[in-house]
């Protein structure tokens, strides 16, 4: 089966049961400074998962662009990936495990053909915390699921969330494919890491608010959440033992890798699939905004790039490739995302750009070892961190050198990075997802003002490219070609406490995105909007005389005077036209 097959499938499938489509958000969090990519297809929808009305209702269905690099290193065998799609359909506050366990069975048995007698079930076994499934296993077994084929397990295994240190979590249930016949199969359960079971699907029952005090309260909402991933389960579904050999998605991508790299698939799997796995990554995060640089989106990005780059070097290649590659992603996903060729531009200027660095980062490697005599573990993951300086590349020196790299010594030094990168990323979620607090709803308002007195003081032609909230202080990036000069900083600020002053209404309406828009609406991202919006004016007169209105998520103050006086504290330019603005509320 193709994946495009797959996918339309899904949506048909949950569409005839209720379920509004909505398009793929961008891959960065919409105001939302907890994570640095949107990781699973529930992320979106947080505001709405909490109890925000959405604006196409209590039923809605997707596909969803995702990015994880939490195992970034194991990307390079038949199954992991940075950038993946996942299929998901929601219940806010509707329909609950039996109808979500019943229809994906009926999905999985009458629309895939997938045979009953190969599904294999796990269930939360329960603990101090909650009690035992048991609910869910009963709706299994009256599907004809048997009590053998289904399994309880703890937190680890059966559990989703919070995402930080609080808020929505529950049970879920998994759904694996008996792969018997494979050279893998044996004598294990679901779980087991021996290759005979294929985790299909995931239903989680999201019925727990963890509190600050870690005790888990019910939720007034309970809603369902679910993932499928495109590029595994098409690849089960077509019998193969390799995401990468699902030809709709990865048959250009790696013809074009074979060419620039004058090698065969077959002879160097790991390498072909790290460059095709990490350039479709890069394509879809440059497509959203995103630049290479030493910190947060940009690193994740920059990493994904040079370690293509590395590996492409391992292949034989000592010159840029990477945007030949790029453009045949762009081939196999424009049908669908076609904001891809609309940036296939800027696209291939980023990558050009990245690699000709990492070129001159890669001589400036070569110099450095001079200077560093005898070469050894450490010194080689010195120029690994500094660098990015490849660990083959190093050997091969060494050998020419008449001296040898204690691999160990290399690897235990890896292992402490890899530790403190899980750290950091950890960190990013202590906040917990969405953060609804007053400060950041205060904040979240004042980008509205902030954006409109923008395009006031500098032009129309500023827009939103994307902005990140705290508690502390709100960022806003937006497209213009120079920094704001010091006059032009006071003329913004003075419009938005003016505004602020004035005590004007808040509205929301919902509207259908074509009339939103055509009313003047702004929206950053337009194209990943669903058809009905939520519509923020600000103003006393909200058919022609309002200051702002915006396609957003919310939530926003009632009033301006409830904002506080703004002050933007520091400016940068982070990239070609795009310049970034900090600014926080005065006590």
């Amino acid at each position: 089966m193709k994946a495009k097959n797959l996918k339309k499938k899904y949506l048909d499938f949950f569409k005839s049961r209720g379920h509004a489509v909505i398009p793929s958000a961008s891959l960065i969090p919409e105001n939302d400074p907890s994570v640095l990519f949107i990781s699973a297809g529930m992320h979106p929808l947080v505001p709405y998962l909490l109890g925000e009305p959405h604006p196409e209702g209590k039923r809605l269905t997707n596909f969803q662009r995702c990015l994880r690099t939490g195992d970034i290193d194991e990307v390079g065998d038949a199954a992991h990936h940075t950038f993946f799609e996942m299929l998901g359909n929601w219940s806010l506050g509707d329909y609950w495990k039996k109808e979500a366990i019943e229809w994906s069975y009926e999905f999985l048995t009458k629309e895939l053909s997938l045979s009953s007698k190969r599904l294999w079930i796990t269930c939360f076994a329960g603990d101090k915390d909650a009690p035992r499934d048991t609910e869910s296993a009963e709706v299994w077994k009256s599907l004809g699921v048997p009590d053998k084929r289904i399994f309880f397990y703890g937190k680890e295994e059966n559990w989703w969330g919070p995402a930080g240190e609080t808020g929505p979590c529950g049970p879920d249930t998994e759904m694996f494919y008996d792969t018997t016949g494979s050279p893998h199969a044996g004598n294990c359960k679901p779980g087991d890491k021996c290759g005979r079971f294929f985790e299909i699907w995931n239903d989680v029952f999201m019925q727990y608010n963890k509190t600050k005090e870690g005790k888990y309260e019910p939720l007034e909402q309970k809603n369902v959440d679910t993932g499928m991933g495109v590029d595994r389960t098409t690849a089960v579904l077509s019998g193969l033992d390799d995401d990468y050999k699902v030809t709709d998605l990865w048959g250009n991508i790696l013809k074009t890798i074979e060419e620039s790299t004058k090698s065969k698939y077959k002879g160097n799997e790991k390498a072909h699939r790290v460059i095709a796995d990490h350039v479709r990554a890069a394509t879809f995060v440059i497509q959203d905004g995103v630049v290479p640089s030493n910190k947060e989106r940009g690193y994740v990005l920059r990493r994904l790039i040079r370690r293509a780059i590395r590996y492409g070097r391992i292949l034989g290649v000592d010159k840029p490739f990477l945007t030949e590659i790029s453009k045949s992603v762009i081939k196999s996903y424009q049908d669908q995302y076609p904001e891809l060729e609309e940036k296939s531009g800027q696209i291939k200027e980023v990558l050009d750009d990245e690699e000709n660095k990492f070129f001159h980062t890669l001589a400036k490697g070569l110099r450095e070892i001079e200077k560093l005599g005898e070469l050894d573990g450490k010194k080689a993951f010195f120029l690994y961190e500094t660098f990015g300086f490849p660990l083959e590349l190093t050997e091969e020196i060494a050998r020419d050198k008449g001296q040898k790299i204690d691999i160990e010594e290399f690897e235990g030094q890896f292992e402490k990075h890899k530790k403190k990168s899980r750290s950091a990323s950890a960190g990013m979620f202590k906040g917990g997802l969405a953060d609804h607090s007053k400060e950041v709803i205060r904040l979240h308002t004042a980008t509205h003002l902030l954006h409109w007195a923008l395009r006031e003081v500098l032009g129309k032609s500023v827009h939103q490219e994307g902005s990140n909230i705290t508690k502390e202080r709100l960022r806003f990036d937006f497209s213009h070609q120079q920094k704001l000069t010091e006059s032009e900083i006071k003329k913004v600020e003075k419009l938005i406490n003016e505004k602020i002053k004035e005590d004007l209404p808040v509205h929301k309406s919902v509207e259908e995105k074509e009339k939103a828009l055509k009313s003047g609406a702004l929206a950053n991202f337009a194209e990943t909007y669903p058809e009905k919006v939520s519509v923020y004016t600000i103003g006393k007169d909200l058919k022609k005389n309002w200051v702002s209105k915006e396609v957003c998520g919310g939530p926003h103050v009632k009033t301006t005077s409830e904002i506080g006086r703004v002050r933007i504290k520091k400016q940068e330019k982070i990239g070609t036209d795009l310049i970034r603005i900090y600014a926080i509320i005065e006590s």
